[in-house]
């Protein structure tokens, strides 16, 4: 037979042990985590890179579109008066 006070530090251990056991699998939960967070961060990272180039090509084509406009209707109007 155990004695009262045995009982509560055999139940006390018990309860450490579940502690401690529950920390290692959250940790682990924790580290998948933050490893597929970092994953996520980089596709972010390279869309952005992505999204910075196009919009830095969409820039060029507004500042160079009033002359593409007109190159376009010289070339309609040499064309035109031709036929």
């Amino acid at each position: 037979m155990t004695a009262p006070g045995q009982q509560e530090v055999e139940g006390e251990k018990l309860v450490t042990r579940h502690i401690l056991e529950q920390t290692r699998r959250n940790g682990d939960d924790i580290a998948a985590v933050k490893t597929r967070l970092n994953r996520v961060e980089e596709k972010v990272d390279g869309l952005d890179r992505k999204v910075g180039g196009l919009d830095r090509k969409l820039d060029a084509l507004t500042r160079n579109l009033p002359g593409i406009v007109a190159g376009a209707l010289s070339d309609y109007e040499i064309k035109s008066k031709k036929k």
